[in-house]
């Protein structure tokens, strides 16, 4: 298969995704060097900070992405043994699903989830088997999640640069990250799939009206790790840079975000600026949340949380939150009742890990 030309098909069997019943556990994308450091970053939150943060949960594995139920429990994905486990606000920690065609590898494994908006049965998943990335549909009882149907499959799949961001939008249309793959000029080929940022329906189909008539809502991505709406309906990215900035990008249908030939900041009129960068040794970012004008950003190597306020058009100065109090951050979500969620990323093989790691923690906002 052309690595530049994506399949999608619906051919894999159902039996190659194993879900297994419930059981109690207790509960960079490539990290680029940097080649300078970045002016005028921002004021620095201090140590105090962390006494606001409380552990929901500790002892996971590499959580990499969750997703909230009405009753304020969260679905978590964990990337390096490729389980599903749902957590309480109150620290009770299930396994609900296992995959068993997963095939975690560098950075791939089992990555975004999204529960389709007024239907806690409909639960999506973004993972790496040993050909492709993809993207599955489950049904999910409250205890279990079951009956695998494959959307999109034949992603390509690298050692790095998987994507994996879900987020769904307030029309119900799925929007999907998807890496390079370590194939830089596929982000600028329309025609595939591969550094890109997809919508689809619940069915994985083209969404009526994409700018391209296929998947494809915005292209010229490196490695979005982070997706998120605000108030406004609009549609925020992370997303990683090589080695010189990384960017937030306000994500326009049809934009191109320039990959490969610009990183960062650019006046080329073809491509849509970003609205915030970072240097990589500062983020590395993942996952992204928003609440009210202001964004959050978890930062890998950059190991810190990012808060950024938010304008009509635009990001205002970053704020960076946490700086070296719990070492790698991955996950970021908005909880129902108002916080926030992160999670640490320290035992994904480049973080050092500390007693309960991996953690999820929470902060009280207002």
């Amino acid at each position: 298969m052309d690595r530049r030309k994506l399949l999608k098909t619906g051919l894999l069997g159902a039996g190659l995704l194993g879900i297994t019943g419930t059981s109690l556990v207790t509960g960079c994308a490539t990290d680029d060097p940097p080649t300078r450091d970045r002016s005028g970053s921002g004021p620095t939150g201090t140590s105090a900070d962390a006494a606001s943060v409380e552990t929901v949960a500790s002892g996971l594995n590499v959580p990499w992405a969750l997703a909230f139920l009405g009753d304020g429990d969260a679905l978590v994905t964990q990337r390096d043994d490729a389980t599903v486990v749902r957590v309480s606000p109150g620290g009770e920690v299930r396994t609900v699903g296992e995959f068993a065609d997963a095939a975690p590898r560098g950075e791939g494994g089992l990555q975004g989830i999204a529960v389709a908006p007024g239907d806690e049965s409909a639960v999506f998943v973004y993972y790496t088997t040993a050909t492709d990335n993809r993207l599955v549909r489950l049904d999910f009882d409250g205890d279990r999640l079951t009956r695998p149907r494959p959307l999109i499959t034949g992603l390509d799949a690298a050692y790095n640069h998987h994507g994996g961001a879900l987020a769904f939008g307030s029309d119900g249309s799925l929007f999907v990250a998807v890496g390079d793959a370590a194939v830089p000029e596929v982000a600028q080929d329309v025609t595939a799939l591969n550094g890109k940022i997809l919508r689809v329906d619940r069915d994985g189909r083209p969404w009526p009206g994409n700018p391209f008539g296929n998947e494809v809502h915005s292209y010229g991505h490196r490695n979005v790790e982070g997706l998120a709406f605000d108030g406004a309906g609009r549609l925020w990215a992370s997303e990683f840079g090589q080695n010189r900035r990384d960017e937030l990008n306000l994500i326009r249908p049809g934009g191109n975000y320039g990959w490969p030939e610009v990183e960062g900041d650019s006046d080329d009129p073809r491509f849509v600026a970003p609205a915030a960068t970072w240097t990589t040794q500062e983020a590395s970012p993942a996952g992204l949340a928003i609440i009210g004008d202001r964004a959050y950003m978890a930062a890998l190597r950059g190991r810190r949380l990012w808060e950024i306020p938010l304008t009509e058009s635009a990001a205002g100065e970053p704020v960076s939150r946490y700086a070296d109090e719990f070492g790698r951050l991955r996950v970021v979500a908005a909880a129902p009742d108002g916080s926030l969620w992160f999670g640490t990323s320290n035992t994904d093989g480049r973080g050092r890990p500390a007693d309960g790691d991996d953690r999820l923690l929470r902060m009280r906002l207002g």
